[in-house]
């Protein structure tokens, strides 16, 4: 036994792994707010899949690595230094197997091990540990510093006569320590992209086959420039307004109508994390450990209110620019530099009963929209 099994480094993983299970569920029903008014939840699930892999893989790298951090007082994520190690590692993945014994002879090993020396062989233990990590770390997608964008829907707007593409792509937020989600919708006004894409009618043309997704904007002359853009303009610190902004004057033929940031976190667990003293109180009395957690998250949204046209004169001309919506009636929306926002908290039915028992439930939630997690059941808007 090696110690993610045991004690609160085991109780921390068994709390994530089930509040990105209760997730997963959520994100899975089609029924759920996120599907019902938008592509969100179909576009959070492969990057929530890349989330539990890497939390499975640091689980396995405990068992030769004794060291790994959290952020106990804020996130309640990993720190980012576990984070660039998996990455590294997962390069290094197939050169450090190949000086590994295979598992069949780790196992063989081990067990004449017990025989003779009448003990348990820990050493060999450790090096098993680091063989069933480096072969999962080298066969899954992991959730990584960043995660290279590419387009998973693509149509035509009838009224510009402009494609339009849907482009996700993630990040791991070194200094929030929150992954993050994003995903744009873009209409492109290149005369190439248009002719290829456009029927005179207005519609996709069905003669060009797009096998989606396709990584990467699927301009194909572009799409070098954009990743290095999502890339640099992917940091928590930078309001979503921010990089539409951004994105909208590096790309004269690009015109963003619609940024989403989809930021996991904080999560809370009773007894390990420290991020709110009153929430971790309540979530200590819970009866049963692995349903002492709180998972929360946000959707933050901005949108193009208006194009304003291109100006085409003798001496210079000016790109068509985007006039993004800030609901400057919500202080909260103005503070995060958005249209619109949604926040999300996801809690076993435990823990809510918990927090519903304390008369403090409406003043932790606030604004949050609740889930309530029972089973393989979520349980929306109590």
């Amino acid at each position: 036994m090696n110690a993610a099994s045991e004690g609160p480094v085991g109780q921390y993983f068994a709390s994530i792994r089930a509040a990105l299970g209760g997730l997963e569920i959520f994100l899975g029903d089609r029924n759920s707010p996120l599907y019902r008014n938008s592509v969100v939840g179909e576009v959070v699930v492969p990057y929530l899949a890349r989330l539990k892999a890497s939390f499975s893989c640091w689980e396995n790298r405990i068992g030769f690595i004794e060291q790994f951090r959290i952020s106990r007082a804020e996130s309640g994520f990993p720190v980012f230094q576990n984070v660039l190690e998996l990455e590294n590692d997962r390069q290094s993945a197939a050169k450090r197997l190949s000086g590994i014994p295979p598992a069949d002879a780790l196992r063989q090993e081990m067990a004449d091990f017990i025989l003779r020396q009448k003990s348990f062989p820990t050493e060999l233990q450790s090096r098993m540990a680091e063989r069933l990590y480096l072969e999962q770390i080298g066969k899954g997608e992991i959730f990584s510093p960043f995660i290279m964008p590419e387009t998973i829907r693509v149509a035509v707007n009838p009224k510009t006569m402009r494609p339009y593409y849907v482009v996700s792509w993630g990040a791991f937020d070194g200094t929030s320590t929150l992954p993050m989600v994003y995903m744009t919708l873009v209409e492109d006004s290149s005369e190439k992209i248009v002719s290829l894409l456009v029927t005179p009618d207005g519609k996709l043309n069905p003669d060009t086959d797009i096998p989606l997704p396709v990584g990467g904007l699927l301009n194909p002359e572009l799409a070098s420039r954009f990743d290095d853009f999502a890339l640099k303009n992917s940091a928590y610190s930078l309001t979503p307004v921010t990089i539409a902004t951004n994105f909208d004057r590096d790309f004269p033929e690009l015109h963003p109508k619609q940024l989403r940031r989809i930021v996991l976190g904080p999560f809370y667990s009773a007894g390990i994390t420290e991020n709110n003293a009153r929430i971790n109180d309540i979530l200590s009395k819970v009866r049963k450990t692995e349903n002492a957690w709180l998972l929360t998250w946000t959707v933050q949204e901005v949108f193009s209110k208006a194009e304003r046209p291109a100006e085409r004169g003798f001496w210079s001309s000016t790109p068509a620019v985007e006039e993004f919506h800030i609901d400057t009636d919500n202080l909260e929306a103005t503070r995060m530099g958005v249209s619109s926002y949604e926040k999300h908290a996801l809690v076993p039915h435990d823990a809510y009963q918990a927090l519903y028992a304390t008369g403090e439930a409406a003043a932790i939630f606030g604004d949050y929209n609740v889930h309530v997690i029972s089973g393989n059941q979520v349980i929306s808007e109590v």
